[in-house]
Parts: structure tokens; C-alpha cells; sequence
């Protein structure tokens, strides 16, 4: 083995151990704070026609996820036999990510019209659905086409199931 050989392994090593104990964890959250938030949402703005109950139900999924991921993510396992890392680096990282997918189509809600606050909310969730899409294309290797279209479909479902509820639940 040359030292060129040594050099690039330990590059490929550094970088595997960076997208495993870093990306991996919040790439996990990014994706579930951002579909796992979008039914309630928009099931609340549906139901209440409010974008003031919107954004508090918005903010209290995304907390409350962002707290249960990085527990979840910190208690599974502690790295020793795994190589993924310190498990509370992992569940601050994982839990922030997670929050932050969360807040993000969230905070179109703060806009007191619940017209503007949706089509604010809609672009951001497609923004973030690409965003996911983009950060599996680049670190996990994923083809770009099939990454956008998994991660928007499976944010559609959930988007839409969001929506559908929230007209039932308010009689249309």
C-alpha cells in the first residue's frame, strides 16, 4: 500500500464516519420532523380555519418530535459496537434536525391569513421535501430522480392525508 492508498483511505474513512454519526442522524430527523408534522398542521388549519391554532399545534408536533427523535436516537444504541458515535451527539443532532423539518413549514403560520400562511406553508414544505432529496443524493449516494421522487411522495401522502382529515374534521 502506498502512502497515496493510506492518504485516500483514511479520507474515505474520515467521510464515511462523518455522513454515518452526523449526516445519517439528522438527515433522520430532517425527514421525520418534516412529513411527520405536515398531517397535524394542516389537519389544524383545515379543521379551524386559524392560523394562530396552526402554527401552536405546528410548534408543539415539532417539539414534542424533535424531543421523542433525539431520545429515540440517543437510547438505541451507544456507539461502541455500532461506529455510530456518541449517542447524545447523535439524539441533540437528530432531535434539532427534527425540530428545525418541523418549524420550518411552520412558521408560515405566524402570518395572520390563512390563505397567504398555506401557499407561504406549501412552498416550504416543497423546499424541504428537494432539500431532503438532495442531501440523500449527495451523502447517501441516492440517485437524484428516484430520491426526489420517494421523499416526494411519501411528503404528498402525508400532506395530503393532512388535508383530507382536516376537511372532514371541519364538515366538508
Amino acid at each position: 500500500m502506498t502512502p497515496t492508498d493510506l492518504t485516500t483511505s483514511a479520507a474515505e474513512t474520515d467521510q464515511a464516519t462523518f455522513v454515518l454519526q452526523k449526516v445519517q442522524p439528522a438527515l433522520l430527523g430532517l425527514m421525520d420532523g418534516s412529513v411527520s408534522t405536515l398531517a397535524p398542521l394542516f389537519a389544524t388549519a383545515g379543521l379551524t380555519h386559524s392560523a394562530h391554532a396552526a402554527f401552536f399545534v405546528g410548534l408543539a408536533a415539532s417539539v414534542g418530535a424533535g424531543i421523542s427523535m433525539g431520545l429515540a436516537e440517543a437510547l438505541s444504541d451507544d456507539g461502541a459496537v455500532t461506529g455510530r458515535g456518541n449517542p447524545w451527539m447523535r439524539g441533540l443532532i437528530t432531535g434539532g434536525a427534527t425540530t428545525l423539518g418541523g418549524m420550518l413549514h411552520t412558521l408560515p403560520f405566524l402570518i395572520p391569513d390563512l390563505g397567504v400562511a398555506l401557499h407561504a406553508a406549501y412552498a416550504v414544505v416543497v423546499i424541504e421535501l428537494l432539500l431532503i432529496a438532495f442531501i440523500r443524493y449527495r451523502y447517501m449516494k441516492t440517485p437524484l430522480a428516484s430520491t426526489i421522487f420517494q421523499v416526494i411522495v411519501g411528503g404528498g401522502i402525508v400532506f395530503g392525508i393532512g388535508l383530507w382529515l382536516g376537511r372532514i374534521g371541519a364538515g366538508g
